[in-house]
């Protein structure tokens, strides 16, 4: 096995993110990661500290790397309801298909685990939820500018559903919900609160 100085941390931490976000931190011991890092013990406890440090950098990492990205582009362009259909749209296509599907979402899988009683887990749950919630409130307050919102809808209010929505796409994706089944919720969600049907 390689030695601590002969390995990268920021690719073996990406390998990590990739174990937890496919089995959940309850069921990965310390011998999956040493497997799946082709790293020893004394490396990874010397770099990252034990498997909890490790999970929550990797848990960081993945909202740095997955999650950040994809709020970045519901914000851009001033598009409104047409940037929110494709954000889930998105999500929907890399929840269902691909070398990532049924693994759901990381931090949605940790809402609904043990994991988030820590504090520190806890605060990067939270300060994701706030980043995708000020995302969709950002392209919903550019959809009521253009006139994409049926009346009375609240922009807050509809930014908090359309979260709670994300996370139930990848909780139910990540359960064997088909894609057909998850964007039919999704049209008739936004369908709710625009003044006609999206394309």
């Amino acid at each position: 096995m390689p030695d601590i100085k002969h390995f990268d941390p920021d690719e073996t931490l990406d390998v990590v993110v990739r174990l937890f976000w496919r089995q959940g931190v309850a069921t990965t011991g310390v011998q999956d990661i040493v497997t799946a890092t082709g790293l020893n013990r004394s490396s990874l406890y010397a770099t990252f500290g034990g498997k909890q440090e490790l999970y929550l950098a990797a848990l960081r990492r993945y909202r740095e790397r997955r999650s950040q990205p994809m709020f970045r582009r519901l914000t851009e362009g001033d598009r409104g309801l047409p940037a929110v259909a494709e954000f889930f749209d998105s999500l929907i296509a890399v929840r269902c298909s691909g070398e990532y599907a049924r693994w759901g979402c990381m931090v949605s899988n940790a809402h609904a685990g043990a994991e988030n009683g820590d504090p520190d887990v806890r605060a990067v749950l939270d300060r994701h939820h706030q980043e995708l919630r000020d995302a969709l409130y950002t392209a919903l307050t550019a959809a009521a500018a253009r006139a994409q919102l049926a009346a009375g809808t609240d922009p807050e209010a509809t930014a908090e559903l359309l979260a709670l929505l994300a996370y139930g796409v990848n909780l139910r994706s990540r359960a064997g919900a088909d894609a057909r089944t998850l964007r039919g919720t999704v049209t008739a969600a936004l369908d709710s609160i625009g003044r006609a049907p999206l394309a």
